[in-house]
C-alpha cells in the first residue's frame, strides 16, 4: 500500500525547494553569492525595534530576537531593568518598589520598543508601567468585580451564561496590564488561583456532562502563551466534546508578542477548526509591521479574529484615537467586536472614564466609518450581571404613526411605523 494510502491523503510539499543533487563535482564546488548565502529573517522587524534591540540588547541576533521563548525569557521584570531602558518617573519608580503579590511588571523586550522610552505619559508605558495610582481605592472597586468566583463551578471553569463558559487555561501573560480584570489570578506563582493539567480535567469533565454548553472561550492569564503541544492536546481534548460547536481565544499576544505566531504554531490552529479569536488592542501604535504579519498568518488560516478594545483614560479616550485604530485593524482582517468601559478593579480609578465617554466614541464613529469599524460598547456589570451593551439613542419621539430618528449628522428623519409604540414617551 502506498504512503498516500496509508495516510489517507496526498503527500504535502516540502515546505522550503530541494536543492537537487550535484551532477558533477564542479557543481558540487560552485559558491553560493554571499547575498543568497545570507539569512532572511522569518518574521519582519520594524526600523524603530531593530534601533531598540541593537541598543538595549547588543549582540542579539534577528534570530533570537524573532524567538517568541526568547522573548518570553527576556521579559522586563524588575527595577533594575526597567531602570536600563526606561527614564522612570519617581512615581514609576515608588510604585515599583512598593509592589508585591500578582500582577507584577511583565513587559516582553518588542512591546517596550514600541514605548516612549523617556515619556512616562506615553500610553503604550502608561499602560504597562505601575504608577501610585494604582495604590488609591475608590469606591465601587474590588478585586473580582465581576464576580467570577461567585459563577466558578469547577477551579478555572466560570459558567454564567446559559451556553457559554470561560475556561481559564493560566495564570501567565506575556505582558501585564495594569487595568487587568483577573489582577488577582495572574503573575502570581503559589497564590490562591493554582492552573494546572489536573485542574483542566476536572473543567473537561465538567464540561462532558454539560450538554448545554455548545461555546467555549479559553482566557487565563494567555492561553498563548501555554506551549504549542501542550495547548494542541487542550483544544483537541475540547473538540472531542461532541456538543461543543466552536471555540474561542482571548489573546494579547498576537500583538504583544506577534513572533508567537509561527508558521507551525497556526497549523496546529487550523486543525482545530471552528476556533475564533478575539485579540485585546489598545492603541494604533501597537499595528507594527509584526502585528501585519501575525494577524496576515491568523486570518489566512481561516480563523476570523475580531478585537476587544478597553476604553483608558487619557490613553485612547478620544476619536483622533479611536478613529485610526478600528480602521487599522480592519486593514488587518481583524473586525472590531467589542469596546469594554474599564473594569472597576482595584485601583483603577485612574484609567477609567465615564460612560459617556464610551457613547460619545461611538458616535464619532457611526456614520463616520463603515459599520465593520464600529465595536459594540459594553459594561461588564458588576458583581455578575454580565456584559451590558450601550448604544448612542437614535429615538427623537413619535409625531402620529412616524417614528423620529436621528442620524449621524444630527438631523431628523421619519420612518412610517404605523401601530408602533416606539418613542411614545
Amino acid at each position: 500500500m502506498s504512503l498516500q494510502a496509508l495516510r489517507g491523503r496526498e503527500l504535502k510539499p516540502p515546505l522550503r525547494p530541494v536543492r537537487p543533487r550535484p551532477a558533477s563535482l564542479r557543481e558540487a564546488l560552485q559558491v553560493t553569492p554571499l547575498a543568497a548565502q545570507r539569512a532572511i529573517p522569518r518574521f519582519p522587524v520594524n526600523p524603530e525595534t531593530r534601533a531598540f534591540y541593537r541598543r538595549f540588547y547588543p549582540g542579539t541576533s534577528t534570530v533570537e530576537w524573532n524567538d517568541w521563548r526568547w522573548q518570553i525569557r527576556s521579559r522586563i521584570r524588575a527595577l533594575d531593568d526597567l531602570a536600563r531602558i526606561f527614564m522612570l518617573s519617581d512615581d514609576e519608580r515608588a510604585a515599583v518598589e512598593r509592589h508585591k503579590g500578582a500582577l507584577p511588571v511583565g513587559i516582553t523586550p518588542y512591546y517596550a520598543s514600541l514605548m516612549g522610552l523617556d515619556d512616562p505619559r506615553e500610553p503604550l508605558r502608561r499602560t504597562h508601567i505601575m504608577t501610585g495610582g494604582e495604590y488609591v481605592r475608590s469606591p465601587g472597586e474590588a478585586d473580582d468585580p465581576l464576580g467570577e468566583d461567585h459563577d466558578t463551578v469547577v477551579p478555572g471553569l466560570v459558567h454564567r451564561y446559559p451556553d457559554r463558559v470561560l475556561f481559564l487555561t493560566t495564570g501567565t501573560c506575556s505582558t501585564y496590564c495594569r487595568y487587568c480584570t483577573r489582577a488577582r489570578v495572574v503573575g502570581n506563582p503559589g497564590g490562591e488561583y493554582q492552573f494546572s493539567t489536573r485542574q483542566w480535567e476536572k473543567a473537561l469533565s465538567y464540561l462532558e456532562a454539560h450538554t448545554e454548553v455548545r461555546d467555549v472561550l479559553l482566557s487565563g492569564g494567555d492561553p498563548l502563551t501555554i506551549g504549542d503541544d501542550k495547548l494542541d492536546w487542550l483544544l483537541g481534548r475540547l473538540r472531542a466534546i461532541k456538543h461543543i460547536e466552536f471555540l474561542r481565544i482571548g489573546t494579547k499576544i498576537p500583538v504583544v508578542l506577534p513572533q508567537r505566531i509561527t508558521k507551525d504554531f497556526v497549523k496546529i490552529l487550523r486543525k482545530h477548526h471552528p476556533l475564533w479569536m478575539s485579540i485585546h488592542v489598545t492603541h494604533p501604535a501597537e499595528l507594527t509591521d509584526e502585528v501585519t504579519e501575525s494577524t496576515a498568518r491568523l486570518a489566512d488560516a481561516g480563523i476570523p479574529l475580531g478585537s476587544q478594545t478597553v476604553l483608558l483614560k487619557d490613553i485612547n479616550d478620544s476619536p483622533a484615537v479611536m478613529v485610526p485604530l478600528m480602521q487599522g485593524l480592519l486593514k488587518r482582517r481583524v473586525r472590531p467586536y467589542y469596546l469594554y468601559q474599564c473594569d472597576p478593579i482595584r485601583g483603577s480609578a485612574h484609567f477609567r472614564t465615564n460612560v459617556e465617554k464610551g457613547l460619545e466614541i461611538i458616535a464619532s464613529l457611526r456614520g463616520h466609518t463603515t459599520g465593520y469599524a464600529t465595536p459594540m460598547f459594553c459594561v461588564d456589570a458588576p458583581g455578575g450581571g454580565g456584559k451590558i451593551q450601550l448604544a448612542p439613542d437614535p429615538v427623537v419621539g413619535r409625531e402620529g404613526d412616524d417614528l423620529l430618528l436621528r442620524n449621524f449628522e444630527g438631523r431628523v428623519y421619519r420612518y412610517p411605523d404605523p401601530g408602533g409604540t416606539l418613542g411614545r414617551k
